[in-house]
């Protein structure tokens, strides 16, 4: 069984109900590392002084932040704990809020919030008033030194923490270029061929469905070249420049490709297969 990150309690008025967090995610990403060409050897990195090129020890190292280009404010590490988050195993709800009025580019990692035997009934009593409510919590909590902000919200018989970006680091869409140059409204005959093009690819979300590609295509290759074999790389395609296209067009004809796919005689036995379970 996997092993908590952190313990605490959640704060809920005056209730505490202790519990254990648990990651929700598991890290899949792909890791190399430098090697020599020639032998194989492993590349390691030095911290070298940009002034005259000589390496410089862990003990020697500061840290600056730059405040104008080459200019540095050096902060020791006893002035940053004296600012640093105090220690603190309670995650603290403030507010209760609509889950829609929380935008999605606020989230940024989730865990499992487990609660402790004792406080089984508790953590059920918060669960299920946020279920009944359709409310989610809004809280603070420290991590490991850092003040997050997070949102808890039921999921099952399991309450999710997923910690977020604070509005401050959020970039607005009013600072990227204009949106609306141009005659960019749609006509009526293309939003409703649009909106069938939507309706023929409406399912429900089903995540076990989709699979990163790439890694799993990245994984076979080093299996492959670890058991001797040789892989050839393919021939690079050059890309194309984009040819500009009539959008009603584009659009009929996606709608024609996507029927004629689901009315193909593969894709029918395929259904019945899965009918059949």
């Amino acid at each position: 069984m996997a092993r908590p990150i952190w313990s605490g309690t959640i704060s809920f008025g005056l209730v505490n109900i202790p519990i254990r967090l648990h990651n929700a995610i598991k890290n899949k990403n792909l890791h190399f590392h430098q090697l020599r060409k020639k032998d194989g050897c492993r590349i390691r990195l030095k911290k070298v002084c940009s002034t005259d090129g000589a390496e410089v020890m862990a003990e020697d190292i500061v840290k600056g932040y730059e405040v104008s280009p080459d200019q540095y404010v050096v902060v020791s590490s006893e002035e940053l704990t004296s600012v640093t988050p105090k220690a603190s195993r309670s995650i603290e709800i403030e507010d209760f809020v609509l889950m829609k009025q929380i935008d999605p580019i606020y989230f940024e990692k989730s865990y499992y919030l487990i609660p402790e035997p004792t406080s089984m009934k508790a953590y059920r009593l918060l669960l299920e008033a946020m279920e009944t409510s359709k409310r989610v919590a809004v809280a603070k909590f420290v991590l490991r030194n850092k003040q997050y902000l997070a949102v808890l919200r039921p999921n099952g018989q399991t309450i999710t923490l997923s910690t977020l970006f604070f509005a401050d680091e959020i970039i607005s869409p009013d600072e990227l270029s204009d949106l609306a140059a141009g005659d960019t409204q749609p006509t009526e005959k293309e939003l409703k061929i649009a909106l069938q093009l939507v309706e023929s690819l409406s399912n429900d979300f089903q995540p076990e469905k989709y699979h990163d590609e790439y890694r799993e295509k990245v994984l076979n290759l080093i299996k492959n070249k670890a058991e001797g074999e040789t892989v050839t790389a393919p021939a690079q395609v050059q890309n194309q420049p984009g040819k500009i296209i009539d959008l009603m067009a584009a659009l009929e004809a996606s709608v024609s490709a996507i029927k004629k796919q689901k009315t193909s005689p593969k894709r029918k036995r395929v259904h019945a297969l899965q009918n059949k379970r």
